[in-house]
């Protein structure tokens, strides 16, 4: 028997691992000097122009405040590529798709110089699509789109438009049903794209797969087999520069709202018909309209924190109310767990546990099914507590994969049960040393007109529905133990509470 070590086996189930290249069109860049887009947009369209996967018309125009030249962009967009992506060599094919314009969102002037621009890139052989991204702060969403609107650019005749929109959408309810109305003047609900990335991680889409391509876990995917579910998106980094962006919106607004409702709706959904946008989208919402009909339980349901000074990754780091810009006194939580039920057939009776905080233990984000132990436990323990329970965890971030637990035997005269896990890794399974860039395969969905990973009108409204009396009641009452987790740590003990008074733990970070 030889020693080395097999390579898994990747069967083609008869999917291209190839899409297909867009149309020709041009990609403009609203915010094009700010964080999003240097740290994630133009690394993820280089990524795809490196595979062959923007068409060869297609351009890039960003649009910023600043003074830059062409050339002076170009260098800027080059230096956060070289940081974030291999294989320099085609830089320079890149690097001709690129241009600038100065422009202020809401001098109407800029957009003339904008559709001055396009038609000069529609003669270059770029055509007449034309996809928006609005990399800027939330409050110019609807004063672009109504620029956009009054240049003529929304809408053409030989061509579409498309306009991705990123979160936060709205602070509440109220003022994202606002938002949708400004957007909706001027552009159809199948012209936007609401992005939340962390749909285009592979993880995320494989959770999927694995239900609905595994026949032997989807008649287990219910309230008879599985005991409660845990979803957690722990951040070791602060808050860095963007005080004054959080203390507007804290930590409800900025990830529960979106990223965990998102994973809640990806594990609890029923199978939709088929992998599209309706019907996917469909399923997406139903989830969380069965959230609303039992609201959370503010004062036993959901627990807030915020953090102080201590120890992460061996530095020393300061508290909430010591980063620079935030109020002495500053009340925002910057940690928040909560419990929720669904009132439909599937999940009766069992809860989702999400929780989510800055400056913890370290970085991860996974959802971990918890089945339930055995209803006859025949090898002997010493009490129920103690017996093995599988779990199955969908792991998004550090490392890519899904990891099964079961009870096995271990080697010896004894009969004794330890628990072994099962591993599936993306960077063993397929030979890539790292998943590829969530915004690569979300921006190449828009050009190709693939609404499923993005987020519909309807699934944002309810999401607010769910989140807004959270926020609501955590404004109106003032928190009297702030800071009550230090830096470094798993969170607040009351989220500790939380899962003990149903006879149940955290996961370690």
């Amino acid at each position: 028997m030889s020693d080395t070590p097999s390579t898994p086996v990747v069967a083609d189930l008869g999917v291209s691992d190839s899409p297909p290249t867009p149309d020709p069109c041009t990609i403009v860049i609203f915010g094009a000097s700010g964080d999003l887009a240097r740290r994630e947009l133009f690394p993820a369209l280089f990524d795809l122009h490196r595979q062959g996967l923007l068409p060869d018309g297609c351009r890039i125009v960003g649009v910023a405040r600043e003074p830059w030249k062409m050339e002076d962009f170009r260098t800027h967009v080059m230096r956060k590529v070289r940081q974030s992506v291999e294989h320099e060599e085609a830089w320079p094919g890149f690097a001709k798709r690129v241009r600038f314009i100065r422009g202020d969102a809401d001098t109407a002037e800029d957009y003339t110089s904008l559709a001055a621009t396009l038609r000069e890139l529609e003669a270059d052989g770029a055509g007449r699509n034309v996809l928006f991204h609005l990399a800027v702060p939330p409050a110019l969403f609807g004063t672009i789109a109504m620029r956009l609107g009054e240049a003529g650019l929304a809408h053409d005749d030989d061509g579409w438009r498309r306009l991705i929109v990123e979160k936060p959408f709205g602070r509440d309810r109220e003022t994202a049903l606002a938002l949708d109305r400004q957007l909706r003047e001027v552009f159809g609900e199948s012209q936007i794209y609401r992005v939340d990335h962390f749909l285009g991680k592979e993880t995320v889409q494989n959770m999927l797969v694995f239900r609905f391509a595994n026949p032997a876990f989807e008649p287990i995917w219910n309230r008879n087999f599985i005991d409660h579910v845990q979803i957690t998106v722990a951040e070791s980094i602060g808050i860095g520069t963007r005080a004054a962006f959080y203390e507007q919106t804290g930590v409800v607004r900025d990830m529960i709202q979106n990223h965990l409702l998102q994973l809640l709706c990806m594990t609890a959904m029923e199978p939709p018909i088929r992998f599209g946008a309706d019907a996917l989208r469909d399923e997406t919402v139903k989830v969380l309209e069965a959230a609303t009909i039992s609201p959370i339980d503010v004062e036993r349901d959901a627990v807030r924190g915020q953090y102080d000074r201590g120890t992460v990754s061996g530095e020393e780091v300061v508290g909430y109310r010591g980063e620079k810009g935030v109020p002495a006194d500053s009340n925002v939580s910057t940690y928040a767990a909560v419990k929720l039920t669904l009132d439909n057939w599937r999940w009766a009776g069992v809860p989702f546990y999400m929780r989510t905080g800055k400056r913890m233990t370290r970085g991860l984000t996974e959802v971990a099914i918890h089945f339930k132990r055995t209803p006859h436990y025949m090898f002997g323990t010493r009490s129920r507590e103690s017996m093995h329970q599988s779990v199955l965890v969908f792991e998004l971030q550090p490392d890519e994969g899904i990891v099964q637990t079961l009870a096995a035997k271990q080697p010896g005269p004894n009969l004794t049960v330890r628990t072994v896990r099962m591993e599936f890794r993306y960077a063993e399974a397929f030979g890539i040393e790292e998943p590829p860039s969530s915004y690569a395969w979300l921006l190449l969905d828009a050009m190709q007109g693939d609404q499923t990973l993005f987020a519909r009108a309807d699934w944002v409204d309810a999401a607010w529905r769910i989140v807004d009396p959270l926020i609501a009641h955590w404004s109106n009452t003032r928190p009297t133990d702030f800071p009550n987790y230090a830096a470094g740590s798993a969170g607040p003990a009351a989220a500790d509470e939380l899962l003990a008074r149903d006879g149940r733990k955290w996961r370690p970070l």
